[in-house]
């Protein structure tokens, strides 16, 4: 009986365990300097096989997280537009639940277009929350935070 416990314990730490370190998703963030004082900021999603990530608008009947990315105010840039979705995005539907969502699989480019208010080295900061799912399970929204030097 001692022994059962143990080997139960043992294995429940283990799934935990993976879950904890279950991270399919890989994030770049660069600049590219695209005309004086003007930059394309790349925030990079390459997904693991079999993983997706939801699109930052979803459908009404969504019940995903959509991914929200949140820039840090900086005096010295000006945000140009909105930031725009680079990717083969996907639009799925499940019609046993009958719910729909916006997603990207293999990988997409966040841009958001910035321009300096003057010729000087900067960063552009914040953070990105996101959800991941695959066919069989969605893990739970997960924020990271972001630095991308602009020069």
């Amino acid at each position: 009986m001692k022994r059962t416990i143990i080997y139960l314990l043992v294995f429940i730490s283990g799934v935990i365990s993976a879950n904890a370190q279950l991270n399919p998703v890989n994030w770049t963030f660069t600049s590219k300097k695209i005309a004086d004082k003007t930059y394309e900021i790349h925030l990079t999603a390459t997904m693991q096989s079999g993983w997706h990530l939801f699109s930052q608008v979803q459908p009404e009947d969504a019940v995903a997280n959509p991914t929200e990315f949140k820039i840090n105010s900086n005096p010295l840039v000006t945000l140009n537009g909105k930031i725009k979705e680079i990717g083969n995005m996907e639009k799925f539907h499940d019609a046993k639940l009958d719910i729909s969502a916006n997603q990207y699989a293999n990988k997409v480019d966040f841009v958001q277009l910035v321009k300096l208010k003057n010729n000087v080295k900067t960063s552009i900061t914040g953070s990105v929350e996101y959800q991941t799912c695959d066919d069989k399970k969605c893990l739970p929204p997960k924020t990271i935070t972001f630095s991308i030097p602009v020069k």
